[in-house]
């Protein structure tokens, strides 16, 4: 190891049992696309308020360090959002969202085994720009905090 270096990555052993452990209200997310398909399984909370997105931290979702990827939390937070704005505060038979900016702060790590949440609120939902924001937490420890801009479209019949 040279001076500097970032130290290797601690072996987890985890049983199966916690790999697998999904919490109570959690469900299989219906909405699949080709980006998130590597990540499955994802799950989903629906709440008064928002669609909360969360996986259980596996090999998948992680970077070279083994640790949650950025680009993971980043895709992730940008999906939970844009799905609780149209199941939450549009008429989603005629109108869908779409990302117009994304910026997000990482605060900690997720590592494999981890269950991680992530959790929209708004902060303004407009008729044409709806601005939210995700907390992300790994077993209830915040990791990132994601804010995005969204565009209301209207879908093409």
């Amino acid at each position: 190891m040279y001076a500097g270096s970032i130290p290797a990555v601690a072996s987890i052993s985890l049983s199966r049992s916690t790999l697998t452990d999904v919490p109570a209200g959690f469900e299989p997310f219906p909405r699949k696309s080709p980006v998130t398909e590597p990540w499955e399984p994802i799950y989903s909370k629906k709440t008064p308020d928002a669609v909360v997105l969360a996986v259980r931290l596996a090999k998948a979702h992680t970077n070279a360090r083994g640790f949650a990827h950025g680009g993971f939390i980043s895709a992730l937070a940008d999906n939970a959002m844009g799905n609780s704005l149209v199941a939450t505060k549009l008429d989603w038979e005629r109108q869908s969202a779409v990302t117009v900016s994304l910026s997000v702060d990482f605060l900690g790590s997720a590592q494999v085994g981890q269950w991680v949440e992530f959790t929209t609120t708004f902060i303004k939902a407009g008729s044409t720009l709806c601005f939210t924001q995700c907390f992300v937490t790994a077993d209830g420890v915040p990791v990132a905090r994601a804010n995005a801009v969204f565009r209301v479209v209207e879908r093409a019949n």
